[in-house]
């Protein structure tokens, strides 16, 4: 069982290189059983590949010359969130503004649209109307507006 300690010192590690960039920020510290040591870490603009090994490579130092895992036994892998990990931080939705995303609500409920407004409380959703069989949807669109502690998760639709 991984120590939160441990968790707790990755993390501190990892913000203190992100704080020389204030354009990227920490989303997450993963550690399997094995040690392997997952990162997420986003930008407001995305994350280039460059970043994330300048990252793996000054932190993975620091983790050894700390010696946090004994023999220094461990693996790290840095990437920023896929599209398929849910919003975790409200500065990801913020990024997200203008995107579709679909929402899950703790009652169960999904609710899908395009992400309109960020606030420290809720977000707003521009819920497009339903389409009729055989008939165009209406052109009005709904807005929704969704308190965060209702929010099971939230995922960005990949739209073609």
């Amino acid at each position: 069982m991984v120590n939160e300690q441990v968790i707790a010192s990755i993390r501190q590690l990892t913000e203190a290189l992100l704080a020389l960039d204030p354009d990227y920020f920490l989303v997450e510290v993963k550690i399997k059983p094995t040690n392997n040591v997952k990162i997420f870490v986003d930008g407001d603009k995305g994350v280039p590949v460059a970043k994330l090994v300048q990252l793996n490579r000054a932190l993975y130092a620091q983790l050894e010359a700390d010696g946090i895992f004994p023999d220094n036994d461990f693996s790290l892998e840095i990437s920023s969130p896929g599209l398929d990990e849910p919003l975790k931080m409200h500065r990801q939705y913020l990024k997200n503004i203008g995107r579709k995303v679909e929402v899950t609500l703790l009652d169960g409920s999904v609710k899908e649209g395009d992400l309109v407004v960020v606030s420290e409380d809720f977000i707003t959703l521009e819920e497009a109307p339903a389409k009729k069989k055989g008939k165009p949807a209406p052109d009005q669109k709904k807005q929704l507006d969704i308190h965060f502690t209702e929010i099971k998760h939230t995922v960005v639709c990949i739209v073609f």
